[in-house]
C-alpha cells in the first residue's frame, strides 16, 4: 500500500470502522480521523441533533463536505459513517484517494452492538431490525 494513499474503512453502522480504524492507524503509525466525530467537532452538536434539524439529507451533505476535506490528507485512516457510500461523489473520493477496506457484520451483530445506542437516529424506530435489514439490503 502507498504510504501517499490513504485507507477508508467502510461498512454498515455498528461494524466497528471506528474501533478497527484507531487500531489500524495506531500499528501503521497514521493519523486517524472518523467522519462522525469529525461533524461533531465542526458543529459541536450530536449526529442525532443534526438528523433532527436538518433530516438525513442535511446530515449527508455535511458528511460529504468533511470527506472532501479529509480526502486532501495524505497517508491517514479514515472512518466512514456507514451511509457515507450512498453518494457517487464520496464513492469516487474514496476511490481516487485511497484504499478501501470493508468491514462486514449481521444485522444480529448490529442489533447486538447498538441495543443500548441513543446515538443512531436511524435506529430510534419501534423496529430497529426492520430497518437494518432494510440499510443492509440497500448498500449492499
Amino acid at each position: 500500500m502507498s504510504e501517499r494513499k490513504n485507507i477508508y474503512l467502510v461498512g454498515p453502522m455498528a461494524a466497528g470502522k471506528s474501533t478497527v480504524g484507531r487500531l489500524l492507524a495506531k500499528r501503521l503509525r497514521k493519523e486517524f480521523y472518523d467522519t462522525d466525530a469529525e461533524i461533531i467537532k465542526c458543529t459541536g452538536v450530536e449526529i442525532a441533533l443534526i438528523f433532527e434539524l436538518e433530516g438525513e439529507q442535511g446530515f449527508r451533505a455535511r458528511e460529504t463536505d468533511k470527506l472532501r476535506n479529509l480526502s486532501e490528507l495524505k497517508g491517514v485512516v479514515v472512518a466512514t459513517g456507514g451511509g457515507i457510500v450512498l453518494r457517487e461523489e464520496n464513492r469516487e473520493l474514496i476511490k481516487q484517494t485511497g484504499h478501501v477496506i470493508y468491514l462486514q457484520c449481521s444485522v444480529n451483530q448490529q442489533l447486538s452492538r447498538t441495543q443500548f445506542d441513543t446515538k443512531r437516529p436511524l435506529l430510534q424506530i419501534d423496529n430497529p431490525r426492520a430497518k437494518l435489514e432494510e440499510l443492509m439490503k440497500a448498500r449492499a
